[in-house]
């Protein structure tokens, strides 16, 4: 097959789409802006026409930028774990885009809270009970939207993730798919049984009749309708989950790779050849099902990583994240500044909704440069948490990591990564790699190129940070910071 894939990046706040040539090389791109808005503390929200609204303009611009060419097939990626509730018929949203932050389910999650209900979920789902998960954000929808539990019985509405929706869109209808990926993020998933649960689909009132029918990441999902942005009938060849997308274009296909996607949040993702259920605070997960074969995953979800960088810069009056790092490499250290970016709770490996932003160890000589410092090791610190959960539920010592997303274009912050992991950090030429890997799952799929040949494709000229903090000075930055990650846990002390 000859021709370009299109690949969709759908992420929190913008949206990004690649034309990638049959030599794995980007070609041309476009992006859009999303605004996600914060109704109530603790809310996240967005709406499904503003979603469909960012990919129509970023396919528009990319086109425009690539002029005449050829679409062999489509790929999408997508941000996890956000949800949306719609119209079977019209398509229509009946409520807003809960975004994957929100806490606002937590309401329903709280009663759910046994030790008999948490052991069921973690071991058919491998993740923990929290209001991250769809679950409890579809049933939200279901009980706050006037009619929607009526409609539901009576399969007049649809459920799913972002995926979900935008090949809906796409296909004018005709296409109700998801991916195991995508699935395995609903808490509504048997990762072992490759299916919804009905189990859990009664748990959290859910009725399976709203969900969408699960497929391989490579499978055909259907084709473009026409009267779009997008001529009719090109195929839609894969839809992954972002974080899952970026590990496999770092060329991960067997475990031993540890990779962070540094975005408004951080997922860290590992492979593993069976389930592996973690005992330190991290996700079990389907990293991808390709041709009938299903690979798993060990994931830490950082719930604000890059948006602590975009807080920290308003707070600071600063002209956004790229001016707090320049801020930041005024000062040699933080001078006992911690910032904890609990901002909408703490995810892996603490899953902790109750925990809060703090910023401790202030004095009469801190400067704006060290609470600018400060913000960048939160951002590192808490990947090395993670890291910390990975190595002791995989028996191993972590000696290296993949950088990608929009973080891992600092040059500081990785760094200070790869001082405060005690280990290298590589990141590869291309930054755009959850986009890149939906594009290269489809590439694959319709035989635009081998697997064999897309592995190395990211990876081409990538640069490695190697560490040079001392250990006993890094042991003790990394004490720091578990300290004030306590009293953001407890904020009565």
């Amino acid at each position: 097959m000859t021709g370009h894939i299109l690949s969709i990046d759908q992420g929190t706040t913008n949206t990004k789409v690649l034309l990638i040539n049959e030599e794995g090389t980007i070609t041309a791109t476009g992006s859009a802006g999303l605004e996600v808005t914060y109704p109530r503390s603790g809310w996240a929200e967005t709406t499904g026409d503003a979603i469909w609204k960012s990919v129509e303009t970023a396919i528009a611009a990319c086109l425009d930028a690539a002029g005449d060419v050829a679409i062999a097939a489509i790929g999408i990626s997508n941000q996890r774990e956000s949800v949306l509730v719609w119209d079977r018929k019209t398509g229509n949203p009946i409520g807003p885009c809960i975004i994957w932050q929100c806490r606002r389910s937590e309401e329903r999650l709280a009663p759910l809270r046994t030790a008999e209900n948490e052991r069921l979920v973690r071991n058919i789902t491998g993740l923990s009970l929290d209001p991250l998960f769809p679950a409890a954000k579809i049933g939200w929808l279901l009980d706050n939207e006037q009619g929607a539990r009526k409609a539901a019985a009576e399969g007049r509405l649809c459920a799913g993730t972002v995926d979900t929706y935008l090949l809906y869109r796409l296909t004018g209808g005709q296409s109700f798919k998801t991916d195991a990926s995508n699935a395995s993020r609903t808490q509504l998933f048997d990762i072992s049984a490759g299916k919804w649960s009905p189990e859990l689909c009664s748990l959290f009132d859910v009725p399976s009749a709203l969900l969408a029918e699960i497929c391989d990441s490579d499978d055909n999902f259907g084709e473009t309708q026409g009267g779009l942005v997008l001529p009719a009938a090109i195929p839609i060849r894969a839809m992954i989950g972002d974080s899952h997308a970026a590990l496999f274009a770092h060329g991960a296909r067997q475990p031993g790779v540890i990779k962070a996607t540094y975005g408004t949040g951080t997922s860290m993702m590992t492979l593993t050849e069976a389930p592996l259920h973690s005992e330190n605070g991290l996700s079990t997960t389907v990293a991808w099902r390709r041709g009938g074969e299903t690979l798993y995953a060990l994931e830490g979800n950082i719930t604000v990583s890059g948006q602590a960088a975009a807080f920290a810069s308003t707070m600071l009056g600063l002209d956004g994240p790229a001016e707090l790092s320049t801020l930041a490499q005024t000062v040699g250290d933080a001078n006992g500044v911690a910032f904890i970016p609990a901002l909408a709770g703490l995810g892996a490996p603490y899953w902790d909704a109750s925990a809060r932003g703090t910023i401790s160890g202030l004095s009469l000589s801190t400067r704006p440069a060290h609470i600018a410092l400060a913000t960048l090791e939160a951002i590192a610190m808490q990947v090395c948490d993670v890291a910390d959960a990975m190595a002791a539920d995989l028996g191993v010592e972590i000696t290296g990591l993949l950088a990608d997303g929009g973080a891992a274009a600092n040059g500081f912050l990785m760094q200070l990564q790869a001082d405060l992991l005690g280990a290298e950090v590589n990141v590869p030429s291309l930054n755009a790699l959850s986009g890149y890997g939906a594009g290269l799952v489809a590439g694959i799929a319709t035989g635009l190129f081998a697997d064999e040949d897309a592995r190395d494709l990211a990876h081409k000229a990538a640069l490695t940070f190697m560490p040079g903090e001392a250990s006993l000075d890094r042991l003790r930055r990394r004490k720091h910071w578990r300290n004030a990650i306590e009293q953001a846990r407890c904020p009565c002390r």
